[in-house]
């Protein structure tokens, strides 16, 4: 019966190796509404170990982490059996961990591999060879000029439509990274007026791990992961989804910084020193980044520029005339089951921080530097995982959120997370587990189950409810809302899967159809049904469909009703050929009703857009290898809006139906 099980497992994973991330991530990335994310590290790191699969029976609670597959009781699971049992035998042998069912031990399985454990002290200058290095370079253009590429309108974008991106990237095991990357975005210039120096953006690390003493070693370019992200998280955080159980924060503090965004990450340098049962961090930083800077009785900046975009006079006056310094750390005792652990962060600006003055940034964080400091938790006891963080900002403002996982049976797990931030509570660099941006002005109380009823069958559910005590943008009172999911998934064979999600969510907004004076909020109640599928016709062959429908409810005549459904196709027309389409139709009633649908895209990067109005929207992706060394890709994406004279807005407004995307990617290993 395990062979059986085992053969099945494998073979599922074969699915999901088709794909390039697996079906529950990509809900996650769809749930975090971010057209324009650029984090790419998550893809990055699936991409190495499913070319070098981590070894269980040497694996640690960090390359646990870094796999980002597992909860934190399914890592906490599997380290206290190996410690009781000794080396997996073999992969089939996660069936008899507690937590590990068929569907967790299939997403993993491209990525993982049971071997013998390999003794050899590996010193520093034997990382230096023997690592996987690759020169890539990405070609991104819309066909389509928009308008902001008209040179004789007052404000216009200054450079050309290509987007470009190079990078070097060496890595060793999970021991040694190095590299640099350089990113140029559409309509920036490239060697010329503010872009002397070619890209605009330039980004450098070297990072080794377990050198002795010193478990990390952060130079250049990297993020710092604190606690449950109420003081500090720079790397990608998922919320709310059908993987009811990572609801916990888990990463080293301390992690190389290898994508294009502009923003989240620290540049300077940062270590972490462990003996026995301690670990100590400490970390420094001193970045550029722009804000929009006001000079009048008090020069001062009022926000971030996120962006990254600079491609009119306005965005390039803003460019990079901001410093953050940056110092923090980590003091931390850890033994099997259980971690403790104190953060401190502060940062300090070289202009103040003073946001526009409306009613709602009353609390908002206003000056030159802050500070934030927590002690953060994680134990085990049987069958249940405990973990939490409480916070304070400069003031003593306080933030707190605890939760639990609970593996009540085999076939059954639940978590549990509480939640409350003061709307005093500052952190600009934080992201918890919240239903806001930022870890503030909120309390909630999130639940979630995840039952196993039979072999193929699972039924995934979360109920969350918040409030958001003081007013927030567009909201100009004190709100309350809730977020219901349920999701049914089946695996009728080994070729098929099947999913039927439902959800209900109420984030109220100021009624902007109202005729009083002083407009309120109302509940703004969208409701998703999505039915998808997932067929594995032949080996060389898969294909995928989904159709989804959405209503929305903003009161005031502003009910909104949408629809999509695409049918895609991926597999190997040769051995060096490979690759897949999507045909998709969407209609919804405007922007409110909109649909985010995950897209597969060239290696390490994604596309996640939001598709409003009516129209149809196709993709082709190809990939054919040169050489041993030498791969190629192509993205060809257009979208379709029949009737319509225009697409897009502002400066991105296309005259004309329809947008054409390509992109061009060429990788070669040394």
């Amino acid at each position: 019966m395990k062979k059986l099980l085992f053969a099945y497992c494998c073979f599922l994973g074969l699915i999901a190796g088709a794909q390039d991330l697996p079906a529950s991530t990509q809900q996650q990335l769809e749930n975090l509404g971010d057209e324009e994310l650029k984090d790419d590290a998550l893809l990055q790191s699936l991409a190495f170990y499913k070319k070098h699969p981590l070894n269980l029976n040497e694996a640690t609670a960090e390359d646990l982490q870094a796999l980002r597959l597992l909860t934190a009781l399914q890592t906490d699971a599997f380290l206290r059996y190996r410690a009781a049992f000794g080396k997996l035998i073999d992969i089939y042998e996660l069936q008899a961990v507690p937590g590990f069912d068929v569907a967790s031990i299939h997403k993993i399985l491209p990525y993982v591999f049971t071997g013998p454990v390999l003794n050899a002290k590996e010193n520093f200058l034997s990382r230096l060879k023997g690592g996987d290095q690759y020169l890539l370079f990405r070609l991104a253009r819309t066909l389509e000029a928009s308008k902001g590429y008209n040179a004789s309108l007052p404000t216009h974008y200054l450079g050309d439509r290509n987007r470009l991106l190079t990078a070097y990237r060496y890595q060793y095991k999970t021991l040694l990274y190095y590299g640099a990357v350089a990113d140029k975005d559409a309509g920036e210039q490239f060697f010329r007026g503010a872009q002397k120096l070619g890209f605009d953006f330039y980004s450098v690390h070297f990072f080794a791990r377990n050198l002795g003493t010193v478990k990390s070693l952060a130079l250049g370019d990297y993020v710092v992961n604190l606690g449950q992200g109420l003081t500090q998280w720079g790397s990608l955080a998922f919320g709310k989804s059908i993987d009811v159980l990572n609801t916990k924060r888990q990463s080293p503090v301390l992690l190389p910084y290898r994508s294009s965004g502009e923003f989240l990450f620290n540049r300077g340098a940062g270590i972490t020193l462990g003996k026995k049962a301690w670990e100590a961090t400490v970390f420094v930083s001193s970045k550029k980044f722009s804000g929009n800077i006001v000079s009048d009785s008090v020069e001062r900046f009022t926000s971030f520029g996120t962006s990254g975009y600079y491609r009119t006079p306005s965005e390039i006056a803003d460019r990079y005339k901001l410093t953050d310094f940056s110092v923090g750390g980590n003091l931390s005792f850890q033994n099997p089951g259980f971690k403790i652990g104190l953060n401190a962060v502060a940062h300090r600006f070289s202009l103040p921080l003073q946001k526009s003055a409306e009613p709602y940034n009353y609390f908002s964080f206003s000056g030159q530097q802050t500070f934030n400091a927590s002690l953060d938790y994680g134990f085990t006891f049987r069958n249940a995982h405990f973990f939490g963080e409480t916070a304070v900002d400069r003031l003593f403002n306080a933030a707190t959120i605890h939760g639990v996982l609970i593996s009540a049976a085999p076939n059954v797990d639940l978590s549990f997370l509480y939640r409350n931030l003061s709307f005093r509570y500052q952190s600009l660099f934080g992201n918890a587990f919240t239903d806001n941006s930022l870890p503030a002005n909120e309390h909630g109380i999130y639940t979630g189950i995840t039952i196993r009823p039979a072999l193929g069958w699972q039924v995934a559910a979360y109920t969350d409810f918040y409030q958001f005590p003081f007013l927030k943008y567009r909201v100009s009172a004190p709100s309350s809302g809730w977020d219901y999911l349920l999701q049914l998934s089946y695996t009728p064979d080994k070729r098929t899967e099947i999913y039927l999600r439902c959800r209900t969510e109420n984030k109220p907004l100021n009624d902007a159809g109202t005729t009083q004076v002083v407009s309120y909020p109302v509940d703004k109640i969208k409701q998703n049904l999505r039915l998808q599928f997932a067929r594995q016709v032949r080996n060389d062959l898969l294909v995928k469909g989904r159709t989804e429908v959405i209503w929305f409810d903003g009161q005031s005549g502003q009910r909104q009703e949408g629809f999509l459904s695409f049918i895609e196709v991926a597999g190997s027309l040769s051995l060096k050929l490979k690759g897949n389409a999507r045909l998709q139709y969407f209609e919804t009633g405007g922007y409110d009703s909109r649909i985010y649908a995950y897209e597969s895209d060239v290696p390490y990067s994604f596309s996640i857009p939001a598709f409003y109005d009516k129209g149809f929207r196709y993709y082709l992706n190809l990939s054919f290898a040169f050489t041993k060394n030498l791969t190629g890709w192509m993205r060809l994406a257009q979208t379709v809006y029949p009737g319509k004279a225009t697409t897009g807005s502002g400066l991105d407004q296309i005259s004309g139906n329809r947008k054409t995307e390509i992109k061009l990617e060429a990788q070669y290993g040394f």
